[in-house]
């Protein structure tokens, strides 16, 4: 069988693919101390991802300490914590702020966001933020503008100027502050975007807004997109339970790669992890697959994929077959590597005055 990972220092996203994606680490793929920007289209799962981002930072001591916050601009998620996770998820995770009757306070402006980050940084408390989203987020110069063109509309008049929120502009100001808060406090920032459709120049056929600082800033940028949906018969119908998601990380400081991976997402259920685990040794020809059966010889099973996933479950080697993951996933990624002697492997013996250090 194969050893089991040690506990990653690091906060796992609920993925282990993810976490591959993103840190080569199967077990924990989020740094502490670093901001993270995930980018998605409507349904693609972006809010699901960054609230198990959440349930897994509840769940593991390493995060005892920390505040877990919610900022739910969008007013979209309704999820049951409860019943997705379990009480001490749902007691853990809170809003930015709450009014004297005890109901959440969350932000409505992008001048709001930072001054609750900036809030929790001076506290002395790390935390992991959520702000879901950003595209939700107006700006104090609109509502002023917003103000001014309707006092302007009632009495027959024309107000100057245009409806540009400047947000663009205010994450270039603010953001870098933030990230180096952030930075000392050990704590985690996730900000999430939605996808827009790029009506301008170049290849990439999505894009989306709050300007080149939101991408500049992160450790990495994360898009989330619908593959296919996910069906099964029911009372003689075929009806949608899923969707299988494809998750591409477009920047990456933390190994430099560009990674891409798949991951099923039930709204009933969550992150498929183990599912999808299954799913990444199979199509990579680790485990093999005749007709319906799958063999899996490091942990001495085979079946269908249905079978073989409630076994592993039943059995408890769900960190097995994260730790087989992570062994095979950093075995291809050796063999992609430009395998050539390093350049700077020992000391040039350059005379000096010719390019040569003192």
């Amino acid at each position: 069988m194969a050893k089991t990972e040690k506990p990653s220092f690091n906060l796992s996203t609920g993925s282990s693919l993810l976490n591959l994606a993103l840190n080569d680490d199967p077990m924990g793929g989020l740094l502490r101390g670093k901001y993270y920007l995930l980018v998605g289209d409507s349904a693609a799962g972006k809010t699901m991802l960054s609230i198990t981002c959440l349930a897994e930072a509840a769940m593991n001591r390493r995060f005892r300490d920390y505040r877990l916050i919610y900022d739910n601009i969008e007013d979209g998620c309704l999820i049951d914590l409860r019943r997705l996770f379990n009480d001490k998820v749902a007691q853990r995770i809170e809003p930015p702020s709450v009014t004297d009757d005890g109901e959440p306070i969350y932000s409505s402006t992008i001048e709001e966001f930072y001054y609750a980050v900036d809030d929790l940084v001076k506290s002395g408390t790390p935390f992991i933020y959520i702000l879901d989203s950003a595209d939700a987020l107006t700006s104090e110069a609109s509502e002023d503008k917003f103000v001014q063109h309707k006092k302007a509309y009632r009495s027959g008049k024309t107000a100057p100027g245009s409806y540009g929120d400047g947000k663009a502009r205010i994450n270039s100001e603010r953001l870098r502050k933030v990230v180096s808060g952030i930075r000392q406090s050990g704590s985690i920032l996730i900000i999430l975007s939605q996808t827009r459709d790029n009506l301008g120049f170049g290849w990439e056929k999505r894009t989306r807004s709050g300007g080149r600082a939101l991408r500049f800033y992160a450790t990495a940028e994360v898009w989330m997109s619908i593959v296919k949906p996910i069906r099964k018969t029911v009372a003689g119908k075929e009806r949608e339970v899923g969707v299988r998601v494809c998750i591409e990380v477009k920047k990456n400081r933390i190994s430099g790669k560009r990674s891409e991976v798949e991951v099923d997402i039930y709204p009933s259920y969550g992150i498929d992890d183990l599912g999808s685990v299954v799913d990444f040794l199979v199509e990579e020809g680790y485990w093999k697959q005749a007709k319906q059966t799958i063999n899996a010889p490091d942990i001495e099973l085979s079946g269908t994929r249905d079978k073989l996933i409630r076994t592993i479950e039943d059995r408890g080697l769900q960190r097995e077959v994260q730790a087989i993951a992570g062994v095979v996933w950093n075995r291809i990624a050796e063999a992609c590597a430009l395998n050539r002697r390093s350049r700077y492997g020992s000391v040039l013996n350059v005379p000096k005055g010719d390019g040569g250090q003192e």
